[in-house]
């Protein structure tokens, strides 16, 4: 039967209608603002009735000499190096431990996942009461077995992988949903095949479960990379960038810039570069996973 021309741009018109109002959100709250930021960032920050001239790449510039950007970039990057892998590796352990036949799975998953539910703040102020010195959690339990309290949040060793923990904690239990429900969808015909092989655990797991979760683990990753870069609230509610910048952040950062210092140019280029760090990053992601992945 042949479809003819009109019938078929009948069928492009009623897709574009259809994803139009998603496209519209898209391009209104992201594209629009992502490209406005970036053109404000050649301009100086106007001030009450001195209006805002062009500047050029002085902001960049300035970005170059600016020590609290490269140690919050370096503060980043770190955050993202060790949180993002430890949250996938937690998440699938988590997946794989609750996808058993184990008593308590319903209630499990439920543990699991209830970090996941509260608000940032929210678990952030959980954590301030972990971290309390001398009468937070930790302490009381370190005195137990005669160790000495540690200002958590007040040192600078300490300081910055304690925020980790609570990013670790809250997105483990988020991203265990995902691998859950990849987990269920492999075929039950490959295991019974490797057990009849008699493949060993870990045989089955880099064989078998692993290569089905790749492109759930590139979702994943992509998704981890990304919040770790936008990091803002739990920086505010529990160091506020201290001790010494060891904690801040580049979102952070741009909040302070923005919102404490009213650098509205210095903060369009910030934001600027955070974008593009973000899309280079995840475009090296896909181009490097991709490879690996098995598409079913």
């Amino acid at each position: 039967m042949n479809i003819g021309p009109h019938y078929r741009w009948n069928m492009h018109v009623q897709g574009w209608l259809m994803v139009l109002p998603a496209v519209v959100l898209l391009a209104a709250f992201t594209h629009v603002p992502a490209v406005a930021t970036f053109i404000d960032s050649f301009y100086s920050t106007p001030h009450g009735a001195k209006p805002s001239h062009y500047v050029g790449v002085a902001q960049y510039s300035g970005m170059i000499a600016d020590p609290i950007f490269w140690q919050a970039l370096r503060n980043n990057l770190l955050y993202a190096l060790i949180t993002v892998p430890v949250s996938i590796g937690l998440a699938l352990i988590m997946a794989i431990w609750v996808n058993g036949k184990i008593g308590g799975r319903a209630f499990l998953r439920l543990a699991f996942f209830t970090p996941t539910i509260l608000p940032m703040i929210a678990a952030a102020n959980i954590w301030l009461f972990f971290y309390t010195p001398d009468y937070g959690l930790l302490d009381q339990v370190a005195r137990l077995f005669g160790m000495r309290g540690v200002n958590w949040l007040g040192n600078t060793t300490t300081a910055l992988p304690s925020v980790m923990a609570v990013t670790i904690w809250k997105e483990s239990g988020f991203f265990m949903i995902f691998y859950l429900a990849a987990l269920q969808q492999v075929p039950p015909d490959l295991y019974e095949a490797a057990r009849m092989e008699n493949a060993g655990v870990w045989q089955v797991f880099a064989r078998i479960t692993w290569p089905l979760l790749m492109p759930t683990t590139l979702f994943v990753a992509v998704n981890a990379l990304i919040n770790a870069f936008r990091i803002v609230d739990q920086v505010i509610a529990m160091t506020g960038g201290e001790p010494n910048n060891t904690t801040t952040l580049l979102l952070f950062y741009i909040y302070q810039v923005a919102f404490s210092f009213w650098d509205s140019g210095y903060a369009a280029a910030l934001s600027s570069v955070l974008l593009a760090i973000l899309g280079i990053t995840a475009l090296g992601q896909f181009f490097l996973l991709d490879r690996r992945i098995h598409y079913r």
